[in-house]
C-alpha cells in the first residue's frame, strides 16, 4: 500500500512547496496558477510516466479553464513543424528498416576481424553524435534506436543501457553544428552566426566534451559491456557459419530515397535560400514529401506504416508540452527568471557565463529547449548596449541547451522519441530513476568541460 501512496504524496508535497515560493515571490494569481498546472504536468510525468498523457491532457485543460491560453494561441505553441519532422522522418526510416538494410549493416559491423563490445559501443555512441550533427538530433535518434534495437535483439542483451548511453552523446553532438538542433538555428539566426562559427566555436567544444563523456560510459556501463564482448564473441562464430544478408532492389530503393532525404535535410538551409523559401520551411517538408514517396512505393503497406510505424504516443506528448511550455513562456514567467539570473551575476561577465550556461542546462533538462533559448535570446540581445561581452553568451545557451537535456527523461526531444521507440518496439519501460543517475553524471561533466572551454579557448575571447 506504501508504494502508492508514497508519489502521490511526492507530488503533493512539491506542488505546496511550489505555490509557497510563489506566493513569497510575489506572483499573482494567475502566474501561480500557470506556475502549479505547469509543475503537476512536469512533475507528474516524471513521477508517472505511463500516465504521461494524462497529465498532459488534463494539464492543458486547466490552462484553458483557468483562461490562459485559447485555442488559436495553443496550436501555435504546440510546434507542429516539430510534429510533421517527425511524421516523415518516422516512415522513411520504417522503410529503410523493414527492408533489412539495418540487419546487413549489423551483421557486417559484428563479423568485422577484432571488434570487440567496448570498440562496438563506441562506434554506437559516435555514430549518434556524427549522425545529430549532421542531421539533427531527432532524425539521428530514430535511425539509431532502430539499430540499437536490432543489434540487441541479434545479440539477446537488454536495449535501455545503450539507448540511454546514445541518446546522451546524440543530444551532446547536436550542438556540434548548426543543423544539429532547431535552437542551433535560432540562435544563428539571431545572433548573426554563420556555419563556418559554429565549426569554430561549437565543434571543437562538443568533441572535448563527446570524448570524455564516452570515457565515463564506458566505465559507467562496464559491466554491460564486458556482457556485450561475450555475446558478440558467441555470435560471431554463428554469423561465420552463414552466409551474408544480400541486398536486395527493395533495399537499394529503400537506401536511395533515404540518401536523397538525409542529403536534402543537411543542405536545407541552402536550398532555401535557392528557392527564396522562408527559413526552415524545407526542413519540415522534405521528410513530409519524402514520406509520400515512401507511401507511393509502398502503398500495399500504407495503412501499417501510418497506424504502426509512427510513434503517436510520443507526438501527442510533444504536442501539449510544447503548448504548455509556450503557454509558460507567454505568461512571462520565463522572462522573470532570466532577469533574476541577470541580477545574480552582479556585472561579471565570466559569472554571468557560467550562470547562463547552468540555468539554461537545467531549465532544458524539464522544459522544451527551444522555449529555454527562445527565453535567454532578448536577454541577451538586450546586453549589447552593456559592458557586458555577449558573444560567449551565445555559446553558453547552445551548449547549456544540447548538454542539460540529457539530465532527464523529457530533456530532449530525442530523449522522448527514443523512450517512446524502446516501448513501443520492445515493451520496455525506462525508470525516472535509472536515466537521472547517469544523465546528472554526464550533464554535470558537460557543463564544466563547456564552460571551461568557454573560458580558455582563445576563439571564445575574439
Amino acid at each position: 500500500m506504501g508504494k502508492y501512496v508514497l508519489k502521490p504524496a511526492i507530488l503533493g508535497g512539491l506542488l505546496v512547496l511550489i505555490f509557497s515560493l510563489c506566493s513569497l515571490a510575489g506572483l499573482d494569481g494567475s502566474h501561480i496558477w500557470v506556475t502549479l498546472v505547469f509543475s503537476g504536468s512536469i512533475l507528474g510525468t516524471l513521477l508517472f510516466w505511463n500516465l504521461r498523457l494524462s497529465f498532459m491532457f488534463i494539464g492543458s485543460a486547466l490552462l484553458f479553464l483557468g483562461g490562459n491560453v485559447d485555442l488559436e494561441h495553443f496550436i501555435r505553441y504546440a510546434s507542429f513543424d516539430v510534429i510533421l519532422f517527425l511524421i516523415g522522418m518516422m516512415i522513411v526510416i520504417a522503410m529503410v528498416k523493414n527492408s533489412g538494410v539495418f540487419h546487413f549493416a549489423l551483421q557486417y559491423l559484428m563479423r568485422l576481424p577484432g571488434m570487440s563490445g567496448c570498440f562496438l559501443f563506441i562506434i554506437i555512441l559516435c555514430t549518434g553524435a556524427l549522425l545529430s550533427a549532421l542531421m539533427g538530433e531527432i532524425a539521428s535518434t530514430l535511425i539509431l534506436i532502430a539499430i540499437i534495437i536490432e543489434m540487441t535483439d541479434q545479440l539477446e542483451i537488454d536495449p535501455v543501457p545503450l539507448v540511454i548511453a546514445s541518446v546522451i552523446t546524440t543530444n551532446i553532438g547536436s550542438a556540434a553544428t548548426l543543423l544539429g538542433n532547431p535552437v542551433g538555428v535560432l540562435i544563428a539566426l539571431r545572433a548573426n552566426l554563420s556555419f563556418v562559427d559554429f565549426l569554430t566555436h561549437a565543434l571543437p567544444v562538443t568533441l572535448i566534451v563527446l570524448a570524455i563523456t564516452v570515457a565515463v560510459l564506458i566505465v559507467w556501463f562496464r559491466k554491460y559491456i564486458h556482457d556485450m564482448s561475450e555475446k558478440l564473441s558467441k555470435q560471431r562464430s554463428y554469423l561465420d557459419s552463414i552466409p551474408m544478408i544480400e541486398i536486395n532492389r527493395d533495399s537499394v530503393v529503400s537506401l536511395i530515397v533515404f540518401g536523397l532525404t538525409i542529403s536534402a535535410i543537411s543542405i536545407h538551409t541552402l536550398l532555401e535560400k535557392w528557392l527564396h523559401v522562408t527559413d526552415n520551411n524545407l526542413l519540415i517538408m522534405i521528410p513530409i514529401c519524402a514520406a509520400g514517396v515512401v507511401i507511393a512505393l509502398r502503398r500495399d503497406q500504407v495503412h501499417r506504416y501510418i497506424e504502426n510505424e509512427v510513434e503517436w504516443t510520443s507526438l501527442l506528448f510533444f504536442i501539449f508540452l510544447f503548448a504548455e511550455t509556450g503557454v509558460l513562456q507567454a505568461s512571462g514567467l520565463a522572462d522573470r527568471v532570466g532577469q533574476g539570473i541577470i541580477h545574480l551575476a552582479g556585472g561579471s561577465s565570466h559569472l554571468l557565463q557560467g550562470i547562463t550556461l547552468i540555468a539554461t542546462g537545467l531549465l532544458s533538462s524539464i522544459l522544451d529547449n527551444t522555449v529555454v533559448v527562445a527565453t535567454f535570446i532578448p536577454l541577451v540581445k538586450g546586453m549589447s548596449s552593456t559592458a557586458i561581452q555577449t558573444g560567449p553568451l551565445w555559446w553558453c545557451i547552445l551548449f547549456g541547451a544540447c548538454i542539460g537535456g540529457n539530465i532527464t527523461m523529457i530533456g530532449s526531444a530525442a530523449n522522448i522519441v527514443a523512450i517512446g521507440l524502446l516501448e513501443k518496439e520492445k515493451q520496455i519501460t525506462i525508470s525516472f530513476m535509472k536515466w537521472l543517475w547517469v544523465g546528472l553524471l554526464t550533464g554535470i561533466i558537460g557543463f564544466v568541460v563547456s564552460y571551461g572551454a568557454v573560458l580558455l579557448l582563445p576563439v571564445f575571447r575574439s
